[in-house]
């Protein structure tokens, strides 16, 4: 059976090797990473319902559209122990596990942002904003309301266009430096079509100080598209 280490190794190796072979890295994801060498400390698993995003997986929109994503990070060297939190306004409701002695929280802030708007052929828009949801603690036992994880923005786009090829989607997680207040929509931008668009998210990150542990894609497409 493989350690953790091991575990984060492979994991670490197949991500990698999934961005470069989908044009990510080098691509527009290579903005994302803080270093050409960059490595994930923690496993980012991502779902859609009962639907994991595994480094690529497909998408129809009806799979996915109506549902906010799911974050998991299992319990790897280095990493907290293993839970789940709902990335999306009820972020804080989400049930945490620990059997650790309770310590100074860890807090992360998680992305999802797609590579490919408006189109693949011609992503001038990208990338496009879709979540921001910081003040997760992941692993750590259930919030009080003051400082519980927040939705500074979130939401699919209703206007995205149904006919185009697969967009690429990027789910990063940031671990927030000790004392960040949770962010409001006001640090992110409003929800209409010119704040989300153009969405720089590696200088959003330098500005609040975010280190980016993991990271995981998929590809989706409308209902209706047939390839």
């Amino acid at each position: 059976m493989a350690s953790p280490e091991e575990t984060l190794q492979a994991h670490a190796d197949a991500l990698l090797a999934s961005l470069r072979s989908a044009c990510l890295v080098p691509g527009p994801a290579a903005t994302l990473l803080p270093a050409a060498d960059w490595r994930p400390t923690m496993q980012l698993r991502v779902a859609f319902g009962r639907k994991q995003v595994e480094l690529g997986t497909f998408f129809r929109a009806g799979e996915c559209k109506e549902l906010k994503p799911v974050v998991e990070v299992p319990h790897l060297a280095s990493t907290p122990p293993s839970s789940t939190a709902a990335a999306g306004a009820d972020a804080a409701e989400a049930a945490t596990t620990t059997t650790e002695p309770k310590k100074r929280r860890t807090r992360y802030t998680f992305l999802m942002i797609d590579s490919d708007a408006p189109t693949p052929e011609d992503p001038k828009f990208a990338f496009w904003r879709h979540w921001v949801v910081s003040g997760l603690s992941l692993g750590e036992e259930k919030e009080d309301e003051e400082g519980a994880a927040g939705e500074a923005g979130g939401d699919w786009d209703r206007n995205e266009v149904t006919d185009s090829k697969p967009h690429r989607y990027l789910f990063l997680l940031y671990q927030e430096p000790d004392g960040m207040r949770t962010l409001s929509k006001a640090d992110v931008g409003g929800d209409e079509f010119v704040q989300r668009r153009s969405f720089d998210a590696a200088t959003f990150a330098t500005r609040h100080g975010l280190t980016l542990v993991g990271m995981n894609w998929m590809t989706c497409a409308g209902d209706g598209w047939t390839g």
